[in-house]
């Protein structure tokens, strides 16, 4: 087990690396890692460049807020609920990726033009219904879209990524932006053929023990 010191330190890691790539342009998005009786957050409105793993905030499973001189990020409630819902989930990354926005804006889930949408857990990446930003009607729809999956989009949003580890979920969160430019490239032209529900299900059959 790593300690709550290491897990902030790859939970920082991790928001740095997705800043660079251009994935939380400005200080969007936000990070979590599950720990003992509840879940590391970053920081409300926090700049990545400058983020320390001691800004990080603990809040409690069941409630908030919990220790820490900074407030959660606004969407907490997310994250919260996902560790509730999913005991499978060791992480949870959102993001404002450019691709996956833009999809999400236009309020179009992922359909099975590629077979690594499969990472994401499913046949496609749904996406979910619109609700204000930190709001509980935010996480229940949220909840909702991702249920059964690894990842969704978020109405007028962005995407969520779910993992074991900060990395399995920070991983999963470049897939699904990566997957989005294909697929919004190929919409440019025409709307690309599907894989058939017997194909996919292959697929996840073949990935369950996929990078093992």
């Amino acid at each position: 087990m790593s300690t709550e010191r290491g897990l902030r330190l790859r939970v920082v890691e991790a928001a740095r690396r997705l800043a660079a790539q251009g994935m939380n342009p400005g200080r969007s998005g936000n990070l979590s890692v599950r720990v003992d009786a509840g879940f590391l957050v970053t920081p409300s409105g926090a700049p990545y460049e400058t983020l320390h793993p001691d800004d990080l905030v603990f809040l409690i499973a069941d409630n908030a807020p919990g220790r820490g001189a900074n407030k959660p990020t606004t969407e907490w409630r997310l994250h919260r609920d996902l560790y509730a819902r999913r005991p499978e989930v060791g992480a949870v990354v959102h993001t404002h990726s450019p691709f996956a926005t833009t999809l999400a804006c236009l309020r179009r889930a992922i359909p099975s033009f590629h077979y690594e949408v499969a990472f994401a857990g499913g046949p496609d990446i749904r996406c979910s219904g619109y609700a204000t930003f930190g709001t509980q009607e935010f996480s229940d729809a949220c909840l909702a879209a991702i249920e059964g999956r690894k990842a969704c989009l978020l109405a007028n949003h962005g995407s969520v990524a779910v993992g074991g580890s900060i990395e399995a979920a920070r991983e999963l969160a470049e897939k699904v932006e990566a997957l989005s430019q294909l697929y919004w490239q190929a919409v440019q032209v025409e709307e690309p053929p599907r894989l058939d529900a017997a194909e996919m299900a292959r697929v996840l059959e073949r990935f369950k023990d996929y990078g093992r």
